[in-house]
């Protein structure tokens, strides 16, 4: 497969695997799963455990095995035809799902303080009024 069409692979593998890792992660369908995931993270006796549940709550840990998963579906590798090629296109597409989820994070920041300064103003007029 010639070199760009396995760069729009990865481009485009990547953003279903920064979907599922935010969803997961971050959203609030997932709340309750995440929630005990983080308390069992803390509370665990052994430290197998606590990693084990850690991995739900980190985006950017979850995002490997999603990977994994999607390299096993897919067939994706990067560059090389062998296992080398699965490790430079999974760590690769790690990299850049986790790239869109910092852009998606950073968006939702901006959009959720112009809401909190909307609201500020709009206080302020009725208060004027």
């Amino acid at each position: 497969m010639a070199l760009y069409i396995q760069l729009i692979w990865l481009f485009v593998l990547a953003i279903p695997v920064a979907c599922i890792a935010w969803t997961v992660t971050h959203e609030e369908l997932f709340r309750e799963p995440h929630e005990y995931c983080v308390r069992m993270s803390k509370e665990c006796k052994t430290i197998f455990w606590r990693k084990i549940f850690f991995l739900f709550t980190c985006e950017y840990c979850f995002s490997h095995y999603v990977v994994i998963l999607i390299i096993i579906i897919t067939d994706f590798h990067l560059l090389l035809d062998d296992w080398r090629g699965y490790i430079i296109g999974g760590f690769s597409m790690v990299w850049i799902a986790n790239v869109y989820m910092s852009l998606f994070a950073l968006l939702r920041q901006n959009i959720k303080k112009e809401k909190v300064e909307i609201e500020v103003m709009e206080k302020n007029v009725k208060e004027d009024q």
